[in-house]
């Protein structure tokens, strides 16, 4: 089962306080359903809950026949279809809802968000109706979609005007139309308005492990590069003092205050700077060593390159 499929069930075990909320819920599915006009009123979903949740309301609320069948839209994905089959049903419906199912374009009738409580009804019943919210574990990202311009555009206003800054964006996919919330916050506020706290929830949960897989990989990653380096360096520093020995010179052969030193790297391939720096006596700081070694390692390859030249 998918994220977008449990975020459905979720929302269709919302209870609606209020009955003007209810009227809302159900114009939201009805109108960004498959139809919704005198010629057709119907939806498809192939989320089973919301099909029955749709025809429900319906018939509730308007007092029209509804019926239901299931189809197979692809193989192995059933598909319920909700639909008034009678025209005087159809004009009933479009009526309760203040249409006239000639309207060109299909608009959104604000006449049906009477309370400050009805629009986050209407954007469930949408939602269950032509929704879907990506797998947080890819994408932070929540979609209404409609073959309707107007409607999309209506749609997007009405996100815009929630005291949540969703800052909704509305892009053309085909013959459709998409209004999208993108972001981890935006989408969890959204969901938990709508009447999914749980699916939000979770979604911040994801978020929170992914943020620290992320910052363990990049720990991990520059204490890598940095063991990398230390390595690098002293396999620098030690060839050029295995040089200077192979020559004959030796590490008496540098200065007094840079002998013990060299000894030290040699002895002790793996040590970090600081650590070099703690066992010298008196202890010297991690710049200290690291400008030490510098000079031991210009100083080997000079005395080499003198003592192979005579």
């Amino acid at each position: 089962m998918s994220f977008s499929s449990d975020v459905k069930n979720e929302l269709c075990k919302t209870k609606n306080r209020q009955p003007c909320c209810e009227k809302a819920e159900c114009y939201g599915m009805l109108l960004f359903g498959h139809s919704f006009s005198r010629s057709a009123v119907s939806l498809t979903t192939e989320h089973t809950p919301t099909a029955r949740r749709a025809a429900q309301l319906t018939a509730a609320l308007t007092g029209a026949i509804v019926s239901t069948r299931t189809m197979l839209r692809r193989a192995s994905h059933p598909a319920g279809t909700v639909s008034v089959e009678d025209e005087r049903d159809r004009m009933r419906v479009l009526s309760a809802f203040g249409h006239s199912g000639s309207e060109v374009p299909l608009r959104l009738n604000r006449a049906n968000l009477e309370g400050e409580c009805c629009p986050a009804s209407f954007l469930r019943g949408a939602f269950l109706s032509c929704g879907t919210v990506f797998d947080p574990q890819k994408d932070y990202r929540l979609e209404f979609v409609t073959p309707h311009m107007h409607l999309s555009r209506d749609m997007s206003a009405l996100l815009g005007e929630l005291p949540l800054e969703l800052q909704p964006g509305v892009s053309r996919r085909r013959s459709l139309y998409v209004v999208y919330i993108k972001g981890s916050s935006h989408t969890a506020d959204l969901l938990t308005l709508m009447g999914a706290p749980h699916a939000a929830m979770q979604m911040m949960q994801v978020k929170m492990l992914r943020e620290v897989r992320n910052h363990i990989n990049r720990r991990t990653n520059f204490e890598t590069a940095n063991l990398d380096k230390t390595a690098s360096a002293a396999a620098r520093q030690i060839y050029a003092l295995k040089r200077l020995q192979d020559c004959g010179a030796g590490i008496s052969a540098l200065p007094a205050e840079l002998q013990n030193l060299a000894r030290l790297r040699c002895q002790n391939p793996e040590l970090s700077l600081r650590e070099l720096g703690k066992q010298l006596t008196p202890p010297l700081s991690r710049s200290g060593v690291n400008h030490r070694l510098q000079r031991i390692t210009e100083l080997s390859e000079k005395i080499y390159r003198e003592r192979n030249s005579d």
